[in-house]
């Protein structure tokens, strides 16, 4: 029962953070409210630890690369979605972060030489599949000028970015940083760096003091920063990497549920098989290679 609970909780809070950002795009610029929620993130996550007394301290090596992590996972990542989501909705942006798993697969060939499987293959191009379903219409008219479909590249990058993120992180934990810090360093890394970017574009650090843009703010650093982060933890700890992987099947969806009901997302006969070909891919992907099994000797069979 608790394991069920903490994968609904999870794909829940994941999947509705794609609709709180559309209450972070007003008069605030998308940079300083991406600076506001990681530097709130990055300050709850560092008061734990303190209280907890973890380790803070590390070399210069250690915060070269957790300023990375935090710059790709954090930082850009995050900036684009902001982008994107002001001319897609939530859901749809959400969908196109669920690709994330093909990237993934890529990276991981390439800097960790993990074989690529053809299950894998399979599951990358249902996926590209699904994609090129869903937004064939921003497709065929795509232009230069064509703010819907420079909002898909603009996802398409921000989950390169995460991508480049999870395999920094990855490196990080296998040289033995632990998460919380890497998190929270990461978090911090970003805020300067976003801080320094916004001071020399000139924008305003002044905020939007109203209802929905303060508790999606909250709401963004609590459950879709820090909260979500150890229930995913938990359940991870408690069900293995596989099967808890499988809240990347759930949130897409709930991300166009939620974009249904409050944005008024009209669905169509290709974003319902297109959907359905991203979900695949993504169950493809996360398949088990299958055990090779030891031949028999001859003494073995008689």
């Amino acid at each position: 029962m608790i394991n069920t609970l903490l994968f609904a909780s999870a794909a829940l809070i994941w999947g509705s953070t794609w609709l709180a950002i559309k209450f972070q795009l007003g008069a605030t610029d998308p940079l300083v409210s991406i600076l506001f929620r990681f530097a709130l993130s990055s300050l709850l996550l560092f008061a734990y630890a303190f209280l907890r007394r973890k380790n803070l301290r590390y070399g210069l090596r250690d915060h070269l690369f957790l300023a990375l992590q935090g710059m790709f996972l954090f930082g850009i990542n995050y900036f684009l979605v902001y982008m994107a989501e002001q001319h897609l909705t939530s859901g749809l942006v959400a969908v196109v972060f669920s690709t994330m798993v093909i990237w993934n697969i890529l990276l991981a060939a390439l800097f960790l030489n993990k074989p690529i499987r053809a299950h894998m293959i399979a599951g990358a191009a249902a996926g590209l599949t699904g994609i090129v379903l869903i937004f064939h219409q921003e497709i065929l008219a795509f232009t230069l000028t064509s703010s819907s479909s420079l909002a898909v590249l603009m996802s398409l990058l921000a989950t390169l970015s995460a991508s480049l993120g999870n395999l920094i992180a990855a490196l990080n934990q296998r040289r033995g940083l632990p998460v919380l810090q890497t998190n929270a360093f990461g978090m911090l890394y970003s805020t300067l760096a976003m801080t320094l970017l916004a001071l020399l574009l000139g924008k305003s650090f002044r905020p939007e003091w109203n209802f929905p843009y303060v508790g999606s703010l909250i709401y963004l650093a609590v459950f879709g920063s820090i909260l979500v982060f150890g229930i995913y933890l938990r359940l991870l700890g408690n069900i293995g990497v596989d099967k808890a992987a499988y809240v990347l099947l759930v949130t897409p969806v709930i991300a166009l549920l939620f974009s249904t009901l409050f944005e008024g997302y009209s669905w169509h006969l290709p974003a319902f098989v297109g959907l359905a070909c991203i979900l695949l891919g993504n169950l493809l992907i996360m398949k088990k290679a299958p055990v090779p099994q030891r031949k028999r000797r001859a003494w073995e069979t008689a």
